[in-house]
């Protein structure tokens, strides 16, 4: 039998307030409730976790005393119950009536009675309620990073607020070795798919609605790829030439690197390195798809040993895992996940690898250091303490008319409508 929708919604927002991202218990929640009622579940966990703090903030003013850890579902079904009626065109009364009745599923009647009152308090007080919350929390952020946002970007915050906020579109990315962008657009345009062209990319066409990748023409052949147009500027960065050793250090789900191959194919290699031995199985399939090859790595990009030998690449792409604080608008969770004591960690996690990777490096060649973070301690600081420890390496002033100046390297920040917000900056190894 199928799952309730809204207690599959409590499940997985309880399992996020619980500390795991939401990529990982969607899936197998999406399967447990019938087909035609999937959309309504994605569209409930995600937008329950885009306004969490919002949320959380009306939840504390509501409930009388916290909830026990082992009721984290009962609060993700009230959180849930909350989105509906303050961010959904269902009716009040739907609402509260379906998402009470999601309380049986979940097996514990106790919170019957509380779930209604809570959300039935709610309609009656929204405004007495709105007026209490902090400035972060009515803007649906953690007040660490809300604060962090206003004052490293004072001028773009908002911008960057309003972005996080909104559900993100849809991005592909144009194999142009098979197809030119513009006849790309006009096949979609015969389908009666609406879609523009980017402007910071070439190969980059945004969708007007997002799709199943199996309604895009030429998908399962190669001719598209899904992959927002700030990731698309890697791979030009990069600039690689005919018969150079190229590594994409952290290259799952392979997306950058699989562009690197389109761009140039006459590389004599390109190596794509993952810590995670199981989502370079992703990196295979993409590459399988388009009809491209790579050597697949596992390994710690932070201490290679043996895997790299030392100054055998001319170029290397060091993706680095990180906040995700640029792209939270596709990953949500981050506003309820991460910590402001994760940023130092991940600083130093960046570092590492930076510091892991350099010699496998050869004189002259290329480092090019990318997140999808917006804060300095992961990016221009993390570059600059490097530059500090290694006298062989030097930056490279990027020219580039997209994003802003940001140290010596460029920051995309999020647009609604537009590009995530990535940061690159490139480094040359002396000879």
């Amino acid at each position: 039998m199928a799952l309730d929708p809204r207690a599959a919604a409590a499940q997985v927002i309880g399992d996020v307030l619980a500390g795991k991202s939401l990529n990982q218990v969607l899936a197998p929640r999406l399967l447990q409730v019938a087909e035609r009622d999937r959309g309504l579940l994605q569209q409930l966990c995600y937008g329950t976790l885009r306004h969490g703090p919002r949320l959380q903030a009306f939840l504390e003013q509501l409930l009388n005393k916290g909830l026990k850890d082992k009721d984290r579902d009962i609060q993700g079904l009230m959180l849930c119950g909350l989105y509906q009626l303050e961010s959904t065109r269902i009716p009040d009364h739907a609402a509260v009536a379906s998402t009470v009745g999601a309380v049986a599923v979940l097996k514990k009647p106790w919170a019957k009675g509380m779930t209604n009152a809570v959300l039935r308090r709610f309609l009656r007080e929204r405004d007495a309620l709105a007026s209490g919350l902090t400035a972060a929390a009515a803007a649906s952020h953690p007040e660490w990073l809300y604060q962090a946002l206003f004052e490293q970007w004072p001028a773009a915050a908002g911008h960057i607020v309003e972005a996080n906020n909104s559900q993100p579109p849809m991005t592909l990315r144009i194999n142009t070795r098979r197809i030119s962008r513009q006849a790309y657009l006009d096949k979609l345009a015969d389908r009666g798919i609406e879609a523009w062209p980017g402007q910071l990319s070439p190969q980059a066409v945004y969708l007007a609605t997002p799709r199943d990748v199996s309604e895009l023409p030429g998908f399962a052949e190669g001719d598209a790829s899904v992959q927002d147009e700030a990731a698309q500027l890697a791979a030009p960065l990069l600039q690689a030439a005919p018969g150079e050793r190229i590594l994409d250090a952290c290259a799952a789900p392979g997306g950058k690197a699989c562009h690197l191959l389109e761009l140039q194919p006459q590389l004599a290699e390109l190596v794509a390195m993952d810590v995670d031995a199981t989502r370079l199985q992703k990196v295979s399939e993409n590459l399988q798809r388009l009809g491209l090859q790579a050597s697949l790595l596992a390994g710690d990009a932070r201490q290679p040993g043996e895997l790299l030998a030392p100054a055998s690449f001319d170029r290397i792409l060091v993706d680095a895992p990180c906040s995700a604080t640029g792209v939270i608008r596709r990953h949500p969770d981050v506003k309820l996940l991460r910590r402001q004591q994760d940023i130092s960690q991940l600083a130093r996690l960046q570092a590492g690898i930076l510091q892991g990777l350099w010699p496998a490096l050869k004189p002259g060649g290329l480092l090019l250091y990318a997140t999808c973070s917006v804060l300095a301690q992961e990016n221009t600081r993390v570059i600059e303490q490097f530059i500090s420890q290694r006298p062989d390496a030097a930056a490279v002033s990027l020219q580039q008319s997209w994003g802003e100046a940001a140290g010596c390297g460029r920051q995309l920040l999020p647009a609604p409508a537009g590009a995530d917000g990535l940061f690159y900056a490139m480094l040359r190894k002396s000879d």
